[in-house]
């Protein structure tokens, strides 16, 4: 699987999302500059990691979408390719168009830098079929505007075409409230395109890869990328 992580002004967690491709592939991903217009040649995989591109100005993510490498992501996902976005990324993915609907201010008006609990919602993507369906995970959370939010039309298209991915619950898998910290519509945390190949997540599964870093509970994400590509 090659991978390629894009680098914008303002981006933080790209060596961390590095360290959890390396783990799964034995090889270290390309790291590709936004000024860049091509991606490196046989890219399997682009990963728009977290941070705070061009220091979330005008909108988290807005500026980054309008970067020059972006519009080659855009027909490289157009193509079929697998995107993936955490945290950032996601904000960056629905700036684009890629995904729908947009993430606003927290609702506790906090910057929520803790662990929270997701509830595998779908596992035939080629991000989570390493999980079982109903599966609940361990997952930093790090962001101040991760509130998903989208009109009922969009959110009844989402639940209709089982595009909703990963929930926000209790450690027991319940979805509640109290579990939504950032207060997502409908307890959202991850969603994915029609043809699944796009995923856009708010919290870091990358931070959870290797017992050292006090877990694996992120590693299916990676190991089902895996897997999908030595199957292609």
């Amino acid at each position: 699987m090659r991978a390629a992580i894009i680098v914008f002004p303002g981006t933080n967690r790209e060596r961390d999302m590095a360290i959890a491709l390396k783990r799964v592939t034995g090889t270290a991903p390309a790291m590709v500059f936004h000024r860049e217009t091509s991606l490196p040649q046989g890219t399997d995989l682009v990963v728009l990691p977290g941070g705070f591109s061009y220091g979330d100005y005008l909108r988290c993510g807005a500026m980054a979408a309008q970067s020059p490498i972006m519009k080659e992501i855009i027909a490289f996902a157009n193509k079929g390719g697998h995107v993936l976005g955490v945290c950032n990324g996601f904000q960056m993915l629905v700036e684009t168009g890629l995904l729908p609907g947009a993430l606003l201010r927290n609702a506790t008006l906090r910057f929520l830098s803790m662990d929270c609990h997701m509830r595998v919602e779908r596992t035939d993507t080629p991000f989570t079929h390493r999980w079982n369906a109903g599966h609940v995970f361990r997952s930093p959370m790090a962001h101040g505007d991760g509130n998903y939010f989208c009109d009922a039309e969009t959110l009844k298209a989402l639940n209709a075409e089982n595009r909703v991915v990963f929930r926000y619950t209790t450690p027991e898998g319940e979805v509640t409230a109290e579990a939504n910290r950032n207060g997502s519509i409908d307890n959202i945390a991850g969603i994915c395109s029609p043809n699944a190949r796009i995923l856009g997540l708010m919290p870091h599964p990358e931070d959870l890869v290797d017992p050292l870093m006090g877990g694996t509970d992120g590693l299916p994400l990676f190991t089902s990328l895996v897997d999908t590509f030595a199957t292609a």
